[in-house]
């Protein structure tokens, strides 16, 4: 919870396209901003977005909608911190909100020089952050084996989905 970070946008007309919804690169930056702010409270470092995991675009969001994002560090590993983003719009009237998108942003922190440097380790303490910090380290270990920096049989935790 040390590491959440809430921001709250009005989408303005032109944050919009000619459909009258969020443009999805408008909501890509607002998430990238408040997902940084969220790993730089974990690391207390200068942290720079390494990879975008996972963006669902679940529904549009319309001009004036009241859009609030909110990060959080799930898992940080050596250098690097796997951060969630969710995205809700309120209802203009009742003032409900609803889940719209997320996403899962990797950041590394950095020293002076551009090189990484050590984070501390993250304790998750609810259901939910047990849940996304046990599935970040099978996120992990399919991107390295994906960009061929891991062999399958070296992944623990993904080998233990399909060997039970």
């Amino acid at each position: 919870s040390e590491t959440l970070a809430i921001t709250t946008k009005v989408v303005l007309p032109n944050d919009t396209n000619t459909l009258g919804n969020l443009f999805g690169g408008q909501l890509l930056a607002w998430m990238d901003e408040i997902a940084s702010v969220s790993a730089h409270r974990h690391s207390r470092r200068v942290v720079v977005t390494a990879n975008v995991n996972n963006v669902s675009f679940n529904s549009p969001i319309n001009h004036a909608s009241i859009v609030t994002l909110e990060a959080k560090v799930s898992r940080a590993f050596n250098s690097s911190m796997e951060i969630f983003v969710d995205v809700f719009v309120e209802d203009n009237i009742t003032g409900k909100r609803s889940k719209s998108n997320e996403a899962i942003y990797t950041f590394v922190a950095v020293d002076q020089h551009g090189g990484p440097i050590q984070v501390p380790e993250l304790v998750p303490e609810t259901e939910e952050e047990i849940e996304r910090f046990e599935g970040a380290l099978r996120r992990k270990q399919l991107a390295l084996i994906l960009a061929k920096k891991m062999s399958p049989k070296d992944a623990t935790e993904l080998r233990k989905l399909f060997m039970d």
